[in-house]
């Protein structure tokens, strides 16, 4: 664990071939007191010069792809998923799609580019756009599903005749002329507005392209300036051509925010740098990729020049944080092309000089596999001292930075609190919720809160708190309200209040404002969706953030409680949510969790169990609790206690979460898990599930886990039914209760 202070937060505005480069040598070689954040809107970034191959067949789309969720935790860096919209340049804040703004020191934008698509395109148009390249791929698979499926040929039209066009519509061709029962499914047609095709390459290699397309059958029209495009069909002054796919490969474009940034750009409107890589207009600010232009050295856009910024951008970015020398990055006139052709064949080309050949081709797939290899086979994470620290004496001082150097000890009792200043500006303007109940609260604060049960009510109360788990604190913050409310879901009571209970390490003050906010906005959230009023809380120092809140709920008198221990033989067990999220967290500290898997279990944490306690409820569950830190088999085992009843669980029919098997058989388990596995213990292992691969999981402790509930074996089904159509999609009937006299109450079916 790193209990570095945070001084100086470095902000990756997207996942592109700069950046991972950035976040590979961090990871090797950080800076103390300099916290990365790469904020994206892909969890998985592709690489653009394995697309044709990925099109054409030769690879599968992962093969292709880095994924950036374990690459930044190698990097000790956050990753925030989601999509800028903009920068306040002035307060050095990135503006998000869906969550609060992050705030930055250095901010590095490498976000790629998109096609120009004119005004003239329809909105009920079938363009698709091949850049963003992920998405796109999704779009792919759509399409090749549309063209089995559609009776007589598709007709497919690709919009630009540069490099890019050239390889997509090559790469299509050979898809669909290389398997016997894909042929004659599609017609291709490339249409570019240009004289010639390749119109930036030397003569011998467009025409060479010109010659293979019309040798493949595919269409070639030039000097075709598209002026309308609608559904099904491409308009030019000249002619009209019926197209059922249409994909736009044209010249980049940055995205429109960027306008309104203040940042100087160029005639088109991208960033304009100077040869550090540095905003001509704003010195900490970077830029690489597509979407900057050095001032004075125009270039084409390129995946090239992105990956060649790489260590520049990187030493640039230290020598920053440091006050060291930066050095400045020089673009090559002439730079080596491998062009694709569909098939295992390729054409180099570079200046004057051009080949061709099979040997191009394997030569390319060489460079792109070792390339990629770098960022998705990781070296073991080592948690090693940092190479270099910031500190008052190499960056410019700041009073916080100077107490933090000097304060060899910090003091206990109510001198460990958090200064009001910074929980004045953390509290400020938070959209907080208004209960009628709540008499004194956050909005007229005093020594206590004073909350009213209504007649009729009972109060229900429960307390949770954790370090976190994930590195986006809004995220964070999310699913620690939401699983602090699991327990009142648990038992069928509709949540009233939160106290908030925090730890937070002893940063600069603007840095644990920051953290504070996000982390509550992000528990507000939850608790604003929940009808739920927070009305005060605690705040200390400690060495690492942690996270965590007392929760009251109210429930009728008169309303059944569900009870954890109200068991009866013949019921049927039911568990709300897949489980497995103890050894992919596990995994993911240690960078071997995919993206994927990873976004998997947060979305399946941010899942409130609010509806499902309603619906358990509605059908008369006999008993139910939420699934947490003592996993399955713990929890399983307190419903059981001090009864005549054991539990028969059927190991087939546990839902797991993805992933979670894989991470398994890594030998990923989470801290808590041996002490878990004590459990075991009561378990009847004679049979086949002490083999199953599931077993493990039984012991795996769950974060915002799912409701596990008892049921009468006539209401199960339509009770599963309900859980299902109210979006519990994992709920499934794993079990049933019997009666046992035995040490051993649980018993194992596979």
């Amino acid at each position: 664990m790193n209990h570095t202070p945070v001084l100086k937060d470095v902000v990756l505005l997207g996942g592109g071939h700069s950046h991972i480069g950035v976040l590979k040598s961090f990871g090797m070689q950080n800076v103390g007191g300099a916290r990365l954040t790469l904020i994206s809107r892909e969890i998985e970034t592709p690489y653009s010069g394995m697309l044709p191959g990925i099109i054409a067949g030769h690879y599968k789309a992962n093969e292709g792809h880095v994924d950036l969720i374990p690459l930044t935790e190698f990097a000790g860096a956050r990753f925030i998923h989601d999509e800028v919209i903009g920068i306040d340049t002035k307060n050095q804040k990135v503006l998000l799609s869906k969550r609060p703004p992050i705030s930055y020191d250095l901010l590095s934008i490498n976000i790629g580019s998109t096609p120009c698509q004119p005004k003239l395109i329809d909105s009920k148009s079938n363009v698709i756009p091949v850049k963003p390249i992920s998405q796109f791929l999704n779009r792919w698979e759509e399409i090749c599903e549309r063209i089995i499926k559609r009776e007589g040929k598709t007709k497919i039209g690709v919009i630009g005749g540069g490099v890019g066009g050239i390889e997509v519509i090559l790469a299509i061709d050979h898809f669909f002329s290389s398997s016997l029962d894909k042929t004659n499914l599609v017609e291709l047609a490339l249409i570019t507005s240009d004289k010639n095709i390749l119109s930036d390459e030397r003569h011998r290699v467009a025409k060479y392209f010109h010659n293979l397309l019309t040798v493949r059958g595919i269409q070639i029209h030039t000097s075709t300036r598209i002026t309308e495009v609608r559904q099904g069909k491409v308009i030019s002054n000249n002619f009209e051509l019926d197209l059922n796919e249409i994909l736009w490969v044209t010249e980049a474009k940055p995205p429109d925010w960027l306008k309104k940034t203040g940042l100087a750009l160029d005639d088109q409107g991208f960033l304009l740098i100077d040869n550090q890589l540095k905003s001509v207009s704003e010195p900490n600010i970077f830029a690489t990729g597509d979407i900057a232009t050095i001032n004075g050295s125009s270039r084409p856009k390129s995946g090239v020049f992105a990956v060649r910024q790489a260590p520049i951008l990187t030493n640039n970015l230290r020598a920053k944080l440091l006050h060291h020398k930066m050095s400045n990055y020089k673009p090559q006139k002439h730079f080596l092309k491998l062009i694709s052709t569909g098939n295992k064949f390729a054409v180099a080309t570079k200046s004057k000089w051009s080949a061709q050949g099979r040997w191009v081709w394997k030569w390319k797939n060489w460079i792109d596999k070792r390339f990629i290899e770098e960022y998705q086979v990781l070296p073991e994470m080592k948690f090693a001292k940092d190479s270099a620290s910031l500190n008052p004496n190499n960056q410019v001082p700041m009073p916080a930075e100077h107490d933090l150097s000097k304060d060899t000890m910090r003091c206990g009792g109510c001198s460990a609190k958090v200064g009001s200043d910074v929980l004045t500006a953390a509290l400020a303007d938070l959209p907080l919720l208004n209960r009628d109940d709540v008499i004194v609260g956050l909005n007229t604060p005093d020594d206590a809160a004073l909350i009213t049960v209504p007649k009729g009510k009972l109060s229900v109360l429960s307390v949770d708190a954790f370090r976190p788990m994930i590195s986006d604190p809004f995220l964070f913050g999310r699913i620690t309200a939401n699983h602090c409310l699991g327990d009142l879901h648990a038992m069928g009571a509709d949540p009233q209040t939160a106290m908030a209970i925090v730890t937070l390490p002893v940063w600069p003050e603007k840095k644990l404002v920051n953290e504070l906010r996000q982390m509550l906005l992000g528990a507000i959230q939850t608790f604003n969706n929940e009808n739920v009023s927070l009305i005060g809380g605690h705040t200390s120092e400690g060495l690492e953030i942690s996270l965590g809140f007392s929760v009251t709920g109210l429930i009728d008198e008169n309303k059944k409680l569900l009870r954890k221990q109200e068991v009866h033989a013949g019921d049927s067990i039911i568990l709300t949510k897949s489980i497995g999220t103890g050894t992919l967290l596990a995994a993911h500290m240690r960078a071997k969790a995919k993206g994927r898997w990873v976004n998997n279990a947060i979305e399946s944490m941010l899942v409130s169990n609010h509806k499902a306690g309603q619906i358990m409820q509605t059908h008369g569950a006999s008993a139910c609790t939420d699934i947490t830190g003592y996993g399955l088999a713990g929890h399983l085992l307190e419903m059981l206690k001090n009864s005549q009843n054991g539990a028969t669980i059927y190991m087939n029919d546990i839902p797991v979460m993805k992933g979670a098997l894989e991470t398994l058989r890594m030998n990923f388990f989470s801290t808590l898990y041996p002490k878990n596995e004590r459990f075991s213990q009561r378990i009847n292992n004679s049979g086949a599930g002490y083999a199953h691969d599931s077993y493990p999981l039984l012991f795996d402790p769950q974060t915002s886990g799912g409701l596990l509930a008892t049921i009468s074996n006539e209401k199960k089904d339509k009770c599963l039914a309900d859980l299902i159509h109210h979006g519990y999609k994992s709920s499934r009937i794993i079990g049933k209760i019997v009666e046992s006299k035995f040490e051993k109450k649980i018993k194992l079916i596979t």
